[in-house]
């Protein structure tokens, strides 16, 4: 099975991928002679000694031989990494739709956690933990260069239990923030009618996605009473998730053919997914919000939608999280495992969204314009980061980029009101849809 993981967030998903004899024959190629590596090992076993050894006091052998490899794997990407064995059963649990925490997402950046969204009816969510907060103390010792994995160990315990974290946020004081641990039990899919509009947010892919958004569908038509007048899709602040559930949730809106491709290191690494026949919402006006936030899986569906002329994007450029990681249990999982980028994932019209993003037919800003850009950090911001290829193999360029017209909510706007969701059901009711989505075609 193949999963699109993420971006860096503390929920991923597993898959293992089956490297082809041809991909060995290539790889064998380019790696230097074994004498060399050996050569290489003999000094990383040297250095380790003389640790041991001479080193100002004691240390953990296993420890630092996991830190030597996450070293290794983190020099590759944002997203490679080593899973000790107490992680990747975490990593299961999580990608099962409940584990015990506060419920965000979060990844590292130049050494610090930072969170990339929190999750919907959990702690962090209530305690008004934001995207873009940067935790800095847990219990008032300074996380400051802790990696990823102990951060979170740190903020996971018994449920009922306080904690009380650090976030530092632009052009604001340090704020403490007290929250009482939960079991996390992920409603992914949500649907509600707002002014006569079937509205449907999917907070992440997890196992239960498509699930959650065919029980919406049909909760819908049954509150409504007969065919839904339109549907808004919200993936803001979805930070990605298992491929296969994009697909389905994809299908959902297309009755059938491609949804996404993903392609390896050699031309003959390509597969290509297809969605499913009898879509679920056939001939519903459909329009997906993204911003920012939005990523990998939620990629993949923004980008198929778009390129398949089924509805409109609307909202922020999405964070352009454009590869799959392979979760490699290493001895079955009793010593972890391996996350390992092994390929990158395109629309169904060839693009490669990895760095760029997906971005909307209509650009909605969800703050009033204060003349500053507004600019999240995003996968092309991340060190190590996989520059983007266009089909000829070149870095793809900013400069193509349509010039934007940004539609910002009126002066003294409030910001709960939400501004793109109101524009989103203003297009589905007024009349001019149709024209709209003609001219994104």
């Amino acid at each position: 099975m193949k999963y699109v993981l993420p971006t860096l967030g503390t929920i991923a998903a597993i898959s293992l991928f089956a490297f082809s004899s041809s991909n060995q024959t290539a790889i064998a190629v380019e790696r230097p002679s074994y004498d060399e590596t050996f050569q290489q090992l003999e000094l990383f076993a040297d250095v380790l000694a003389r640790v041991r050894s001479d080193y100002v006091v004691d240390v953990n052998d296993g420890e630092l031989i996991e830190d030597a490899i996450n070293g290794m794997l983190q020099s590759l990407d944002p997203h490679s990494s080593y899973v000790s064995p107490d992680d990747f059963r975490d990593l299961q649990v999580s990608t099962s739709g409940e584990y015990g925490g506060l419920g965000m997402e979060v990844t590292t950046e130049e050494g610090f956690v930072k969170v990339i969204a929190p999750i919907d009816d959990t702690p962090a969510k209530r305690a008004g933990v934001k995207a873009g907060d940067y935790i800095t103390e847990i219990e008032g010792e300074t996380i400051m260069g802790v990696s990823l994995n102990d951060a979170v160990k740190r903020m996971r315990g018994k449920p009922g239990e306080p904690i009380t974290i650090t976030v530092a946020r632009e052009n604001e004081e340090p704020l403490e923030i007290t929250m009482v641990r939960e079991v996390i039990k992920r409603q992914v899919v949500k649907y509600e009618i707002k002014d006569g509009i079937g509205y449907i947010r999917i907070s992440q892919f997890n196992e239960k996605a498509s699930e959650g958004l065919a029980e919406a569908v049909a909760g819908l038509k049954k509150e409504i009473g007969g065919k839904i007048p339109g549907i808004v899709l919200d993936l803001r602040g979805n930070p990605g998730g298992l491929l296969d559930q994009s697909i389905k949730v994809s299908s959902a809106f297309l009755d059938g053919g491609e949804v996404v491709s993903t392609r390896g290191r050699t031309s003959s690494d390509t597969e290509r997914y297809n969605g499913e026949r009898g879509e679920l919402a056939k001939g519903i006006p459909l329009i997906v919000l993204i911003d920012g936030a939005s990523a990998s899986a939620s990629e993949i569906v923004a980008g198929a939608v778009q390129d398949r002329g089924r509805g409109l994007v609307m909202g922020m450029t999405s964070f352009g999280k454009g590869s799959v990681q392979s979760v490699i249990p290493l001895r079955g999982g009793r010593d972890g495992a391996l996350r390992l980028t092994t390929q990158r994932y395109y629309t169904p019209s060839g693009r490669s969204i990895q760095g760029t993003g997906i971005d909307p037919d209509i650009y909605v800003s969800a703050v009033p314009d204060d003349g500053k850009e507004q600019k999240m950090r995003r996968e092309a911001d991340l060190p190590n980061t996989i520059p983007n290829e266009n089909e000829d193999g070149e870095d793809a360029s900013e400069d193509t980029k349509a010039e934007i017209v940004m539609d910002y909510p009126p002066e003294g706007f409030e910001i709960e009101d939400d501004y793109q969701l109101q524009k989103a059901i203003e297009l589905l009711k007024n009349g001019n849809y149709s024209q709209k989505l003609a001219e994104a075609g």
